[in-house]
């Protein structure tokens, strides 16, 4: 199998130009869209159905895009299974712990796969695992789009970080596993802030406030409200993945070295049969 110059050992998964740039711009418009309430003119969204609407229809965006390029040949048909596979997993992870004191069993796993496989099939991963939960556990809402959005990120990130390797990777990873606990609650809070308190309340969103005082109502909100919850999260995801994570990787690897993602096919005219061999 002769490697593809540019990729990292590991990063089984290519996604191609068009779907990667589609992912890019989506993540721009989404941070947008998840930080408006600080910049945003009072009275720009003016109820709760608005932000699922745009996230609504940036995922549209991006879903066309990666089928345009599926129907194009441009996806291994061998990641579009590893995807489907690893997306039931998570489905059937996710009842195991949500809802109890903040821990969520389904982490672990996208950051785990969003390293082996890459950046762009951990955006596709946590896309698909929090579709298919919510279908599952009937958990399909307005706010199904921010946490698809959230799990996209901390599966994309963790395709980003530095390539390490044994104790070193580990420890990277659960830390990693912990901050991405917090960072998706703080994102996901978003999403009911402006909404969901008394408009006179000291922590409540103030529409046309300047930018630092709404942050700063903001923190106050989830440090109140939201930090023992993301703890539980964050612990969890941490400790799974410092506990899983060495046979959790070896298998994820193993199964990309067996699939051979980036493998090409040559066809032998002296074989007369028109068979090929993946090289």
């Amino acid at each position: 199998m002769t490697p593809i110059p540019g990729l990292r050992p590991g990063r089984a998964v290519r996604i191609p130009g068009r779907a990667a740039a589609a992912i890019v711009v989506a993540s721009v418009l989404g941070v947008v869209a998840f930080g408006w309430p600080f910049f945003a003119a009072p009275g720009a969204f003016a109820d709760t159905q608005t932000p699922p609407l745009i996230f609504g229809v940036l995922l549209l965006l991006i879903l066309a895009v990666v089928f345009a390029e599926v129907a194009d040949g441009r996806i291994d048909a061998k990641a579009l299974a590893m995807l489907g596979v690893l997306s039931a997993i998570n489905a059937a992870l996710r009842p195991l712990g949500a809802g109890t004191a903040g821990i969520e069993t389904v982490f672990f796993m996208l950051v785990l796969a969003g390293r082996v496989f890459g950046p762009g099939f951990g955006f596709a991963l946590g896309c698909t695992s929090l579709f298919a939960s919510a279908l599952l556990t009937g958990g399909v809402g307005p706010w199904m789009p921010y946490q698809m959005f959230g799990c996209a990120w901390v599966g994309m990130l963790a395709g980003l970080l530095p390539p390490l390797r044994g104790k070193g990777e580990l420890a990277m990873l659960a830390c990693y596993g912990a901050i991405s606990g917090y960072l998706f609650g703080f994102l996901l809070n978003l999403s009911f802030w402006p909404f969901s308190l008394d408009p006179t309340s000291s922590i409540a969103y103030q529409p046309g406030l300047a930018p630092g005082d709404q942050l700063a109502r903001y923190l106050t909100f989830f440090s109140v409200t939201s930090l023992g919850w993301d703890t539980g999260r964050a612990v969890t995801t941490a400790v799974l993945t410092a506990l899983a994570g060495p046979a959790v990787l070896a298998a994820l690897r193993r199964a990309a070295r067996r699939a051979s993602f980036d493998a090409t096919v040559d066809f032998d005219p002296g074989t007369g049969g028109g068979t090929g061999r993946a090289t």
